[in-house]
Parts: structure tokens; C-alpha cells; sequence
């Protein structure tokens, strides 16, 4: 996963994206090494943070633009 990069990318610590996604420094940290599983809204709301995709994060892509939003699409 490419959380520390973003992180580190924006000079950000560990224990302010915790603060910003209300949880431990810790857990946080866990997602970082990969230690601790990353529920799939915690991902969704550090995609946003950073505006990026869940599959960059993931390492899917190497494209960290996030995709279009098509506000039409029906689900």
C-alpha cells in the first residue's frame, strides 16, 4: 500500500491522520505496515483526504488522479 508515501508526501504524521480519521495512532499505524486489515470505509475517506483512488492506495494503479465521477450512474 502507498499510505506512508501520501502521508509522507504532505509532511503529515501518523498521529494526524488518525486524529483527522478518528481512531488510534495506532490503528492507524497498523495500516500503514500492513499489520492491521484497512476497512474499505477508512480507505474510501483517506482516497478522499488525499484525493486519490482506492486502487492507487491498493497499488492497482500508478495513476494517483482519482477517476472520474460520473454523477449520472445509476447503481
Amino acid at each position: 500500500m502507498r499510505l506512508k508515501d501520501l502521508r509522507e508526501d504532505r509532511d503529515l504524521k501518523q498521529k494526524d491522520i488518525a486524529k483527522i480519521l478518528n481512531i488510534a495512532e495506532r490503528t492507524y499505524s497498523g495500516y500503514e505496515t500492513e499489520s492491521r486489515w484497512l476497512p474499505r470505509d477508512i480507505l474510501i475517506k483517506i482516497a478522499n483526504f488525499y484525493n486519490t483512488s482506492t486502487d492507487y492506495i491498493l497499488g492497482i494503479t500508478n495513476e494517483i488522479k482519482p477517476y472520474p465521477r460520473d454523477i449520472n450512474k445509476k447503481f
